[in-house]
């Protein structure tokens, strides 16, 4: 009896210990509390989610998945109902942009399709990236400031172990372009523990602050940079919230949506973070 008596008390501690282990808090960029999201789960038709675009109007989100070929409208207030229409076979799409009721899809190689709706049907077109060799992209954004798309490398041939270089597309000529190099070595050296090379997943620029908002999966990093592509901060990402981060975006006021692709048994989700007006968290 007095055995069993001790075994009880020592596995109440136990349970008291476990309790008041706090979870570990991660850093997080100014206005916002990435501990702290409001999640909402996808449907597995949304698996492999990856880019997304907000939409003001109805306070939704578009989307494209990697490997479908259509795009998708997400509903946050009833997220299992979603509605698609499908633009192409089977191809690695990898990031939207939604600009002046146009959607802009990029291909992983590059290329990009331009979406419009006229009446229920979308009207398309597609522009082709003009250099050929070992290419792939997983970022666009628009610049509002350049009025045009940025497109970001994930992993180029053009690219050496200590550089990420971007292209921009013009939206009144149809022309790509080079553009600016985002100094990687300079991510590595301010994360903790050094980052590996580093593979941007999306991005997408902050209308509040105007900054660069830079997501790279497989390192678990939000960084922060200059629209010049100067690195200003990095974060590490919780991987129990930030299971596969590929899309971001943001409201006209600064709220942030970020999406993940589903793994490890975790469902795809949105993560939906408010701006937070002043830097307590």
């Amino acid at each position: 009896m007095f055995l069993l008596t001790i075994i009880v008390y020592c596995l109440l501690f136990f349970i008291l210990l476990c309790c008041n282990v706090k979870h570990k808090e991660f850093k997080s960029p100014s206005h916002y509390n990435l501990n702290k999201p409001y999640l909402i789960k996808l449907p597995s038709e949304l698996d492999e989610i990856s880019g997304i675009a907000y939409y003001n109007k109805d306070n939704s989100l578009f989307a494209e998945s990697d490997d479908k070929g259509c795009l998708y409208k997400i509903f946050l207030n009833k997220p299992t109902d979603i509605r698609k229409w499908k633009f192409s076979h089977k191809r690695d799409y990898e990031d939207i942009v939604l600009h002046d009721s146009t959607f802009y899809i990029l291909n992983n190689n590059g290329d990009i399709v331009s979406l419009r709706f006229l009446n229920d049907s979308l009207v398309q077109h597609e522009y082709t990236f003009p250099d050929k060799g070992k290419l792939e992209f997983e970022s666009l954004y628009y610049d509002e400031k350049s009025k045009k798309l940025v497109l970001m490398c994930k992993d180029c041939e053009i690219d050496k172990n200590a550089t990420i270089g971007t292209y921009t597309f013009d939206l009144q000529l149809f022309l790509y372009s080079n553009s600016y190099t985002i100094d990687a070595k300079s991510v590595a050296e301010i994360t903790s523990p050094a980052s590996t090379k580093f593979k941007p997943s999306g991005a997408c620029i902050n209308p509040v602050t105007g900054e660069l908002y830079i997501l790279s999966s497989i390192n678990k990093l939000l960084v922060v940079a200059e629209r010049s592509g100067e690195i200003k901060a990095a974060y590490n990402l919780d991987p129990s919230i930030f299971n596969q981060p590929e899309g971001i975006t943001f409201t006209d006021n600064g709220n942030l949506f970020i999406s993940n692709e589903a793994g490890n048994s975790q469902p795809a989700t949105i993560l939906f973070y408010q701006f937070i007006k002043s830097n307590s968290k």
